[in-house]
């Protein structure tokens, strides 16, 4: 994970443009993306793919010649999306042309301007406030071409059809936990769900740019996710050592909302939850679109907006770390394997009490002072077989195990031992995706 960090931290990313199908080819060397263009000018939706954007060298010099902006130094340093100039202005005139954050002095914004034609350079607010006056030379090598969008996925199969959705984006330049910490999650989520022995779910990993791309997979996707999807992530700002921070889709009630909440409510998890809002966020503002509706959360840990180097070259692999991605892997993983275990169960022994002992189940001592023995540990004493006994008298096809878990005052972590155990001695049948099935 450090090591791919390392190679796509310095590319030069858009929302088109070859930083973008360089970031493809460096996460094809880990899953295998098929990748997928869109050419300029294609109408999806009520946008428009617009022209692929061409960067090759920037700098901007003070009245001395000395260099204080340079493409080369850090891709942060251009307006993104910037037009090709070569100008020698006045300190005045090139400050309409100069961005910075000055609660943050020495800090490197990140701009863009996609969809209307301008130009710019980015630096600390420090230095803007050095400036001596005089006449500044401003070069932008770039340039406007009829190319593409690009974007990538990989879909690992399972027992059913039914999809699960990880969703992040690959168009930031050089910043780590507002980058390359979702794209990063995700592929290494890839991995572990690729080890797993069987999977219930099929699992659709998309790498695309933000907003422009997930709208331009929709209008090639989008009938089959509404057909296909029971629950989703998008994935982004998963560094640094705050914990997860979950947004509900826009219904509130998928799946993985579900069990979000069950398992915080459990301390399963450490956590907060935000309500969905189109007003800000990720691309599940275009998954959760009216037209689509699609039941997508995001999930975050130092959320966007709420940390200094947002947006900005304070942003860096040092406040992001990598051990909090590799968290964010531990604990996505632990959810999704939650979600695989959701749904109806049914006991195929409903009259009556299951006769546990014939099953290994029921402590082989029982007295009014001990209650301690079982053939099977999976929690001590009469933990266990409270929990059984519970399990198997709501197993009756009406009742999700997120229901079942409460019932039983636990995570539905803590069960899902007892659905291996119960599904593997031929007790229980399940997980149905429907309520009301019966033997």
């Amino acid at each position: 994970m450090d090591q791919l960090f390392d190679s796509l931290f310095p590319i030069c990313r858009s929302i088109t443009g070859e930083g973008l199908r360089e970031t493809l080819s460096l996460l094809t060397e880990h899953l295998p993306l098929e990748n997928f263009a869109v050419p300029t000018g294609t109408r999806v939706f009520d946008w428009e793919i617009p022209q692929e954007w061409v960067i090759r060298d920037a700098w901007l010099k003070d009245p001395h010649g000395n260099v204080i902006a340079d493409f080369k130094v850090s891709n942060l340093h251009i307006v993104n999306y910037s037009e090709p100039i070569h100008v020698k202005l006045s300190l005045d005139e090139m400050k309409k042309h100069l961005y910075t954050v000055p609660h943050l002095p020495k800090a490197i914004p990140y701009v863009t301007s996609y969809y209307k034609r301008r130009w710019g350079f980015c630096i600390s607010h420090e230095v803007l406030e050095a400036l001596p006056e005089g006449e500044y030379e401003a070069f932008i090598d770039s340039s406007f071409i009829q190319g593409e969008l690009n974007y990538g996925h990989s879909v690992l199969p399972g027992k059913s059809d039914r999809e699960v959705l990880i969703s992040s984006y690959i168009c930031h330049p050089s910043l780590a936990n507002n980058e390359l910490s979702g794209p990063l999650v995700a592929t290494f989520l890839y991995k572990r769900i690729a080890q797993w022995q069987q999977r219930r779910f099929t699992y659709r990993f998309v790498f695309l740019p933000e907003t422009i791309g997930s709208i331009s997979y929709l209008h090639r996707f989008g009938d089959h996710l509404k057909q296909n999807l029971h629950a989703g992530l998008v994935l982004t700002c998963l560094g640094g050592e705050k914990s997860l921070s979950y947004k509900l889709s826009r219904s509130g009630f998928n799946p993985i909302d579900r069990i979000w909440k069950q398992m915080l409510a459990q301390e399963s998890l450490q956590g907060n939850t935000r309500h969905f809002t189109p007003e800000h966020g990720s691309d599940e503002r275009q998954y959760c679109s009216p037209g689509f509706n699609l039941p997508v959360g995001q999930m975050s840990r130092m959320v966007y907006g709420a940390y200094p180097g947002y947006h900005n070259s304070l942003d860096t692999k040092e406040t992001m770390t990598i051990e909090a991605l590799q968290h964010s892997v531990d604990d996505l993983e632990k959810i999704l394997l939650a979600n695989e275990a959701e749904g109806y169960y049914i006991n195929r022994f409903p009259y009556g009490e299951v006769k546990l002992d014939k099953h290994g189940l029921y402590p082989d001592m029982n007295s009014s002072t001990t209650f301690v023995r079982s053939n099977n540990q999976i929690e001590d004493n009469r933990v266990q077989l409270n929990r059984t006994l519970t399990f198997l008298n709501y197993a009756d096809g009406e009742h999700l195990l997120t229901e079942i878990a409460d019932l039983c005052r636990c995570s539905i972590e803590s069960l899902l031992p007892y659905v291996k155990l119960l599904s593997q001695k031929g007790i229980i049948d399940g997980p149905y995706f429907e309520k009301g099935v019966s033997l």
